[in-house]
């Protein structure tokens, strides 16, 4: 079953990187998308155990670093989306989250991954990233993704529910 969760969970974040880097672009407001990935990975943290989600965290934030037209340094989304795996592990507390809970997680999540993400880009002394920009970006990417959290997040958490039944049934 183990096996099975990794290709479906992979599967998840290779749909998901295809679509945010081909057809978001075209609905993008100021340049920013929606960030699929981080959807699959706080739907796995919510879901499965707290170790499976942080690997995926990583490998999807690693895939989201190399995926064209990456032009940041790599390793930037690897952190944020660990971390955002992370905290929405904590938040799970082995109890079925709420709808509200959810929505607050990834409302969280978005927060802070894409915060870390523009601040890492600040620090590094990125051309992109500025420090005015900051707000705008991270209000964008959150209010992103808490729209696209009832049409992504749902099915997604009854995938990996279905994948590991003894630790979603609790």
């Amino acid at each position: 079953m183990s096996r099975l969760r990794w290709v479906v969970a992979l599967a998840a974040v290779v749909v998901a990187l295809v679509v945010q880097v081909t057809l978001f672009p075209h609905v993008a407001w100021h340049g920013i998308v929606p960030n699929l990935c981080l959807l699959v990975v706080v739907a796995a943290a919510l879901t499965v155990e707290a170790p499976f989600a942080l690997v995926l965290g990583f490998v999807a934030g690693l895939t989201l670093d190399l995926a064209p037209p990456a032009d940041h340094v790599a390793g930037r989304w690897a952190l944020a989306l660990t971390i955002a795996a992370f905290l929405a592990a904590r938040v799970r507390q082995d109890q079925k989250p709420t709808a509200l809970a959810v929505i607050g997680t990834v409302a969280a999540a978005s927060f802070v991954a894409t915060s870390l993400f523009a601040l890492s880009g600040v620090i590094l002394q990125d051309p992109a990233m500025s420090v005015v920009g900051l707000l705008e970006v991270v209000l964008v990417a959150v209010v992103w993704d808490v729209l696209l959290t009832p049409f992504v997040l749902p099915p997604l958490m009854r995938l990996f529910g279905r994948l590991s039944p003894q630790w979603a049934a609790s």
